[in-house]
């Protein structure tokens, strides 16, 4: 019996302020973990640097974006820094069919939605050491105006109020044991009862078919 064919996979939202390091985190638990996939959402913004449409992100104009808002096709979007932001549902679905668990980066208010929609998600919030070194981050990595930088800085007061409301806390002051950490939360899901049902049933079924209530 193979369990990465009888599983769905698991929902993982992995949130926290820009410059956190979300993205290093989950790029580097993508190539460590198997059987993992990362939600590529659709925004209406600009590719950065070398990102890549359907790599990074779903590059669209903000028309086709609200046509999408219009066929019901997210399970979340919302407006970001004048920019749009969605998950799409088929795409997310499709993957925790064929057994993927499924990371998406998001912001505090998408996760509150999908939550709602998927109380059985794993939500992982990834919080910075420092104020400082948060800002440093954004800084240094020269990515965004200065004006920007503060809007984003401003931001993260209010995301990092919120980290309460997950299931799980990595602080990344040190990277290597942050992604360690990710990483133990991803295959620790796995190991949940509600999450092995299927697997449960066919070994139960080399025991004669047993009801483990009644066992």
């Amino acid at each position: 019996m193979s369990e990465t064919i009888k599983r769905s996979g698991n929902l993982i939202i992995v949130s926290g302020p820009s410059g956190a390091g979300k993205s290093a985190l989950v790029g580097s638990v993508l190539k460590l973990v198997s059987r993992v996939r990362f939600s590529v959402s659709y925004t209406t913004r600009a590719p950065r640097g070398t990102e890549t449409d359907g790599v990074e992100y779903f590059f669209v104009d903000r028309a086709e974006f609200e046509s999408l808002i219009g066929s019901d096709s997210f399970l979340e979007w919302a407006e970001v820094h004048g920019n749009l932001y969605g998950t799409s549902k088929a795409f997310v679905e499709d993957l925790m069919m064929q057994g993927y668990d499924v990371l998406l980066d998001i912001d505090v208010q998408g996760a509150g939605i999908i939550r709602k929609k998927r109380p059985d998600a794993i939500a992982v919030f990834i919080l910075p050491p420092s104020f400082d070194v948060l800002q440093s981050r954004l800084v240094h990595r020269s990515l965004d105006t200065e004006t920007v930088v503060e809007q984003r800085l401003k931001r993260a007061c209010n995301e990092i109020s919120h980290y309460k409301e997950y299931d799980y806390l990595v602080i990344n002051e040190d990277l290597g044991s942050a992604i360690r950490e990710l990483e133990s939360i991803i295959v620790g899901a796995r190991c949940r009862t509600a999450a092995r049902v299927e697997s449960v049933k066919s070994i139960l079924a080399t025991f004669g078919g047993m009801d483990a209530e009644g066992s």
